[in-house]
């Protein structure tokens, strides 16, 4: 179906109409209508009989995000997310997400994320052990596997502490596993991964039958009272936040790493600053620095910021509006899907220079007036802004910190590198690293 490029009544419309947002090939799609369109554009979706609308100006992104965000609910792509992760805080919505958010805010405060240093240092410590035998039998590592694994790992070990062990000798494995195992995110996987929350059920059940103390965060969750009612989550509540931990507290953190490694590999000037950093500090050479520590390494922190730029792992928002708004000065209907691309947000070129390199220096404080706050924001922002956003650049920041002391990891790419945009911004094939011992 082909369509008249331009419209009197609203913003520019694509010539061609598809599922955007929903496609394989969405994101190439946009970079092409984004060059060709500017900051706001719509396409008009066959499948929902209805026009989306495409925004980059970080003052809509503003407005959607945070001064009006009471107008806008989840958009497409919600119902394929409740399937896998229920009803938790990713996927609600209104005075019941506003609950939930709000009993979940305080587990992530910095004071509770820092007592998890000796979990994520403890998988940090497993993965370099690992590495260091590939190293000496001259062994490429499989970088995406490697990030999934530890990531999910940490994940595991912080929701459900001492008692991952013994479900996985229970069970012969971590059942978990299956998350890193299989990457497709269907309706296949959906099923697998709903199917663990019996486990989750009969651990809640027995915890309450023991009443052992834990550190964890399911015993934070357990332990969670509303404000207003002094009421607990019920088990189904429970179940579908901790579900929801799982997947969404490991795979962003694990893409963004993946991303992280990559750059450092193709820019030995940035190498040898970052090593600089890590050799000079005393943070450097901790094997479990506070978080308070890992936000000394400055260049560090930029290094990552620069990765989360170029390759967001949550590279596309979608939201729909409740009542009629104005964004770039266009009227947008009530009940329209409005899509936020991060990717391009992130390189706009009216707000980076040289949008495409990767230059953490431009992280460093006295540019930061240089563009507007919300041409940058890899966790989102306002009210629904990434619940676990400090947790994961602790994570992040702390494998760098330990990892780049100890190797050079140098790409090698075997097979050719494309993207793939779907609820992660992903490399389409695993990455191969070579490892080289410092």
């Amino acid at each position: 179906m082909t369509r008249t490029a331009t419209t009197q009544h609203g913003p520019p419309v694509a010539a061609d109409a598809f599922d955007i947002g929903s496609t394989d090939d969405s994101l190439e799609r946009m970079i092409e209508l984004f060059a060709k369109y500017g900051d706001i554009y719509r396409v008009f979706v066959p499948g929902r009989r209805s026009y989306t609308y495409v925004v980059h100006h970080p003052e809509d992104l503003k407005r959607i995000l945070v001064s009006n965000h009471r107008n806008y609910t989840k958009g497409i792509g919600l119902d394929r997310v409740k399937i896998l992760l229920g009803n938790g805080i990713m996927t609600s919505e209104g005075e019941f997400w506003r609950r939930q958010r709000m009993m979940l805010q305080p587990l992530f405060h910095r004071r509770v994320i820092t007592q998890f240093a000796e979990v994520i240092a403890a998988a940090n410590d497993a993965l370099l052990e690992r590495w260091e035998g590939l190293e000496r039998r001259g062994e490429p590592v499989n970088l995406t596997d490697e990030m999934s694994g530890m990531t999910l790992g940490i994940m595991l070990r912080s929701i459900f502490g001492r008692d991952l062990e013994r479900m996985s000798a229970e069970l012969g494995g971590n059942p978990f596993e299956v998350v890193t195992r299989e990457q497709a995110r269907n309706l296949q996987f959906a099923y697998k991964f709903r199917s663990l929350t019996r486990l989750v059920a009969d651990l809640i059940a027995r915890r309450r039958e023991s009443g052992e103390e834990h550190f964890d965060y399911l015993a934070m969750l357990m332990n969670a009272r509303d404000k207003d009612t002094g009421a607990a989550m019920s088990e189904r509540e429970l179940i579908d936040e901790i579900m929801t931990l799982v997947v969404a507290g490991h795979e962003t953190t694990a893409s963004g790493l993946n991303w992280t490694w990559y750059l450092i590999g193709q820019h030995p000037e940035v190498e040898a600053r970052l090593h600089a950093e890590l050799d000079a500090s005393p943070v450097g050479a901790e094997r479990a620095p506070s978080l308070a520590q890992v936000e000394q390494l400055i260049y560090t922190r930029q290094v990552i910021d620069e990765a989360l730029r170029l390759y967001p792992p949550g590279w596309l928002l979608s939201r729909r509006t409740i009542e009629p708004d104005v964004l770039s000065g266009y009227q947008i209907p009530a009940g329209t899907n409005v899509l936020l691309p991060l990717y391009l947000v992130h390189r706009h070129p009216r707000y980076w220079k040289d949008p495409d390199a990767f230059m953490p220096e431009r992280f460093a404080g006295e540019h930061e007036a240089e563009r507007p706050r919300f041409a940058y924001m890899p966790f989102a922002a306002g009210p629904r802004h990434c619940i676990g956003e400090a947790f994961a650049l602790y994570e992040m920041l702390m494998h760098v910190q330990r990892a780049a002391r100890a190797f050079r990891l140098v790409y090698e790419p075997r097979e050719p590198f494309a993207l793939e945009a779907q609820i992660n911004l992903r490399p389409r094939h695993p990455l191969s690293m070579r490892l080289e011992r410092r």
